[in-house]
Parts: structure tokens; sequence; C-alpha cells
């Protein structure tokens, strides 16, 4: 990898909701890391074209492996910090590259 391709920074939120006093669901998230990633326009994978097809955006988007990105899962989020987007974490590999953990991020949750 080149040098000064992780250009972008993200954040990644865990969701902590719980119930509220009439026993329905509340949406809370709580930031667990912030760091640099490299956003990839993702063109072949399966997920990625079933996305594309439900009118939905998909990237991938690759960040450097340490306990704090290798405890993201499915189910968190994660946050454009420069421009203020939400995303919908799909798939998570940190697994396959010891150096690296890859995501595929779908939406701009609103």
């Amino acid at each position: 990898m080149r040098p000064g391709t992780l250009t972008e920074r993200v954040a990644f939120d865990e969701p902590t909701g719980g119930t509220d006093a009439f026993g329905g669901e509340t949406e809370a998230w709580t930031e667990r890391h912030v760091c640099a990633a490299q956003w990839t326009y993702g063109r072949g994978d399966e997920s990625v074209q079933a996305a594309r097809q439900a009118g939905r955006k998909a990237y991938k988007v690759r960040v450097r492996s340490c306990a704090a990105t290798r405890a993201v899962r499915e189910g968190y989020r994660m946050r454009d910090v420069r421009r203020g987007t939400v995303w919908n974490i799909r798939e998570c590999d940190a697994i396959t590259d010891r150096a690296w953990v890859h995501l595929v991020v779908e939406g701009e949750v609103v």
C-alpha cells in the first residue's frame, strides 16, 4: 500500500439502546473508535451489486487493524467524520489480512 492512501476519517459507533419506561426500544449509539480509512468504490461483490440494484449505496472501506477495529461487528454503524454521513456496516473482515480490517458499508442512514 502506498503512503497517503488513508485520507479519510471515520468513527465507529456501537448500538447501546435499551428499553424506555413504556417498554419500547430506544436507539442510542456510543462512539468506540475514530481512525483513518480508505474508501473504495465496490464493484464486483454480490452484496454490493444487490445493494445497488435495491437503490442503496455500498462501498468498501479499509482501516488499519488494531484491537478497536477488530472489535467492530455487523450492526455497528460508521460515520464519515468529515462529511457527517452515517453508514450501516454490512460485512466486517478482520481475519483475512493481519494488517487491515476490510468493511462493506451500505446506505447513508438518515
